[in-house]
């Protein structure tokens, strides 16, 4: 997502109005249809909160942890959004690579490229994605006129309406129950971030080591694309990959250094994602009626994908990894839970050395064995 040459790294305003001009229009509705879906939204990201903090326990009775906004947003909302949240978090990057493009031999290569053409580049990237998502917790936020934030620049909320309107149709499930079960998983993300203070700093710390360690080099990035475009393109050089097919971009992309790393920020995704799934499941009976046929028809939706394309995309931009953190992830939360309980689970939020590795993640009985055995012996 970032050249090197002229002005800007980035054209973030060129990637706004490209994402905004390329993205898939929303669902047919009527404007009163939709205030109806905005107002329910926020009614269930209200009541949700409940929920969410009765069934985890992660937040004391009687505290309150700083506020974060709710967001409800059309896909252009959720495009806005996501750019000022890359560029507060590439922020570093990017200035490491300004100061290396003069001096870079293939600095002039992709000089003539310029932040224009990666504008537009992050822009498509963006407009794939913005019919995709149905609610975001955006963990590093900076707030906006049209789009607030908490007081410390902590995080916010997004549920993006059309694509929950899309979704609930195609699945052909009650729309409020659905509504309220989306709710229920991007609660949970808020809870996690706003119930365990030091989560959003580990985190951003384990990003930003990633990115330090990001070889600036232009002509290995343009090496390294090659590969991408030749994975995306089914022509791999004979014996790459492995038998899962192939390498997603943020494979390709990253050093040795890098892929330590990244195995620790997978451990951490996969324990969050896992998580909200197994809350939005464990609260479901209770509060939504139709929980099970929503939790198959979703699980069949994430499974399949969409076309050909669909597909190739979601392989080299990682989402398939992401299915699999929820699987992962949730199949590790459950068997702790099963085996010492909410409470029990809940010392995973104790400091970063509780949480899971990522070969934990596959092993829940290791981590028993660590945080809990090691804890009583």
């Amino acid at each position: 997502m970032t050249s090197i040459g002229g002005a800007e790294m980035v054209d973030w305003n060129l990637a706004v109005a490209t994402a905004t001009r390329l993205v898939r229009p929303g669902p047919d509705i009527s404007r009163e249809e939709a205030r109806e879906v905005v107002a329910e939204l926020r009614r269930h990201a209200k009541s949700a909160e409940e929920h969410v903090r009765s069934f985890t326990r992660m937040i004391p009775e009687g505290s309150e942890p700083e506020d974060t906004p709710v967001l409800v947003v059309d896909r252009a909302g959720w495009i806005r959004a996501n750019v000022a949240g890359f560029r507060e978090l590439l922020r570093p990057l990017l200035e490491k690579m300004q100061d290396r493009r003069g001096n870079s031999p293939g600095g002039a290569v992709l000089g003539a490229v310029g932040g224009k053409v990666t504008g537009v580049e992050l822009g498509m990237l963006l407009s794939f994605l913005a019919s995709r998502v149905l609610g975001q917790y955006e963990t590093f936020a900076p707030a906006g006129r049209d789009l607030p934030g908490s007081a410390d620049g902590g995080g916010r909320l997004l549920l993006v309406a059309p694509n929950i309107v899309h979704v609930e149709r195609e699945l052909d499930v009650d729309p409020h129950d659905f509504r309220l079960w989306v709710a229920l998983h991007e609660e949970t993300h808020r809870t996690q971030f706003t119930g365990v203070p030091w989560l959003r700093d580990h985190l951003q710390g384990e990003i930003q080591s990633f990115l330090d360690e990001t070889d600036v080099d232009p002509m290995t990035v343009l090496e390294r694309l090659r590969e991408a475009a030749q994975s995306l393109a089914g022509g791999r050089p004979e014996g790459e990959g492995g038998e899962d097919g192939g390498r997603s971009l943020v494979e390709i992309v990253q050093t040795p250094a890098q892929r330590e790393i990244l195995g620790r920020l997978t451990a951490v995704m996969s324990l969050l994602e896992g998580h909200a799934d197994y809350v939005m499941d464990g609260v479901g009976p209770e509060v939504v009626s139709s929980v099970a046929e929503i939790r198959e028809k979703f699980q069949q939706r994430r499974a399949r994908g969409a076309s050909r394309l669909d597909q190739a995309l979601r392989k080299l931009l990682g989402l398939d990894a992401k299915l699999r953190q929820y699987r992962d992830g949730e199949r590790f939360v459950r068997a702790v839970v099963d085996e010492v309980g909410m409470d029990g689970f809940n010392r995973v939020w104790t400091s970063p050395n509780t949480l899971p590795t990522k070969a934990e993640i596959a092993a829940p009985a290791d981590w028993i064995a660590r945080v809990h055995r090691k804890a009583e012996s």
